[in-house]
């Protein structure tokens, strides 16, 4: 039980880094022929959607408290 709780931890501060930490990412375009490569390379930041971070906090919160719960009889 005490796995779930920290499992639960885990995805709740994921959640909450997933609403103010961006996820870079690097895209390359161009054409290569023979020993010439001409392209241009692009970055961008992009930021995972808001309902899929509150999906993440409410999955945590809820494996916290089922992996809180003291096992009865």
């Amino acid at each position: 039980m005490k796995a779930l709780l920290w499992v639960g931890v885990l995805v709740l501060i994921l959640g909450i880094a997933s609403l103010f930490v961006a996820i870079p990412r690097t895209e390359r375009q161009g054409i290569k022929a023979g020993d010439i490569d001409i392209g241009v390379q692009t970055h961008h930041s992009e930021r995972v959607p808001p309902l899929v971070s509150a999906v993440l906090i409410a999955g945590g919160v809820l494996l916290m408290i089922t992996g809180g719960r003291k096992r009865g009889s």
